[in-house]
């Protein structure tokens, strides 16, 4: 009975975390200011550093293994980099979990061509005040940050899409 109570404060914790709504998170707001830079290890095993991306529209997804919603929106993260990465656009995955082999599984089994940096000790998630996954942050050419979005449901992915296509038109 002790397990079945475990299990249960378990998913009722995840489902928390995971967030299903876009409701904005407490403190900080992002939006408007200058996207935090930081450097990180790709799965590759390269170290990515967000400012090389200055010129250029990013989207940062910060997601776990773990997070169902992650996994569901990773393939229209994909869909919308390789349809934009020619028109000055990137994806860049911040993935936070201790262990890199679960996200370079995923990575594998979702096909995902994008970029996917190992946040393993949470300090980037902590500089951009992660508190619920997925957090996707579209950052302007210019390096500022121009929408966050908190957490993932079906449809958001058609916002994403708008404000991709709009920052990418921007001069």
């Amino acid at each position: 009975m002790a397990r079945r109570h475990r299990l249960i404060a378990a998913l009722v914790s995840l489902t928390v975390t995971c967030l299903w709504s876009a409701q904005p998170v407490a403190g900080r707001s992002l939006e408007g200011a200058a996207a935090p830079d930081f450097a990180l290890a790709a799965l590759t095993g390269a170290n990515k550093r967000l400012s090389e991306h200055i010129g250029q529209v990013v989207l940062l997804n910060f997601w776990a293994t773990w997070c169902g919603p992650c996994r569901q929106e990773m393939p229209y993260l994909e869909d919308i980099h390789r349809h934009y990465r020619e028109a000055g656009f990137t994806v860049l995955g911040v993935n936070l979990d201790k262990d890199p082999d679960g996200a370079r599984r995923m990575v594998e089994d979702l096909g995902v061509s994008f970029p996917v940096l190992l946040d393993q000790d949470k300090d980037v998630s902590r500089l951009y005040d992660v508190r619920a996954m997925p957090m996707t942050v579209l950052i302007d050419r210019d390096g500022r940050v121009r929408y966050v979005h908190h957490g993932y449901h079906p449809g958001m992915e058609a916002s994403y899409l708008d404000q991709v296509r709009a920052l990418v038109q921007e001069e």
